[in-house]
């Protein structure tokens, strides 16, 4: 006859396994999709004194915008250029391109609302010797706080790219960038 105690421990043991076994019904996923989206669209142009072909060759490149907007970028994953290609800047995909343009995302995060962001980056031409940088922005604000936060996201991301734009134009046309700003709290 079994003691106790060893009655005890095949209990023990068979809960053990019980417990072990019994898996709890997986919790609902968690959507990052936006209930009510509100999406703002940011054009910018900028006229450059040189061919449109000139000036792809030399900011058009995925990973140019490292230079132009003056934060490290590589490729990775994919290939620069190609679609499907990663930039490290917000983990961006390129998802279209043409000759003188590509567009890219910036793709779905765990746990963050979706707020669709899209970029277009494109030189057009307009003479034999000009050209325009063409770069639009389009993305949804809505889950700001309110229309002075909106307001003033909006703001930022049209003074930071319209110095993107300035940045490529003198690239474009030959000559150099000053120093960069120094960055962080004193110099954002």
């Amino acid at each position: 006859m079994p003691k106790f105690s060893e009655i005890k421990l095949a209990v023990a043991c068979l809960f053990g396994v019980v417990c072990l076994n019994a898996q709890a019904p997986p919790a609902a996923p968690v959507s990052s999709a936006v209930a009510n989206p509100a999406y703002v669209t940011i054009p910018l142009e900028i006229t450059v004194n040189r061919p449109a072909t000139e000036v792809w060759k030399r900011v058009g490149k995925y990973c140019d915008i490292g230079e132009w907007l003056r934060r490290p970028c590589t490729i990775t994953a994919g290939k620069d250029g190609e679609v499907g290609a990663v930039r490290s800047i917000a983990n961006e995909v390129l998802v279209g391109k043409t000759e003188l343009s590509y567009t890219y995302t910036q793709p779905v995060r765990a746990g963050a609302p979706y707020n669709l962001y899209h970029g277009t980056l494109e030189a057009r031409p307009l003479t034999a010797t000009t050209s325009k940088l063409v770069y639009t922005l389009m993305y949804d604000n809505s889950m700001l706080a309110d229309d002075a936060a909106r307001e003033k996201d909006k703001a930022q991301r049209t003074a930071q790219f319209t110095q993107a734009m300035e940045n490529m134009k003198i690239l474009a046309e030959g000559g150099t960038l000053p120093p960069a700003p120094a960055r962080g709290p004193a110099g954002r």
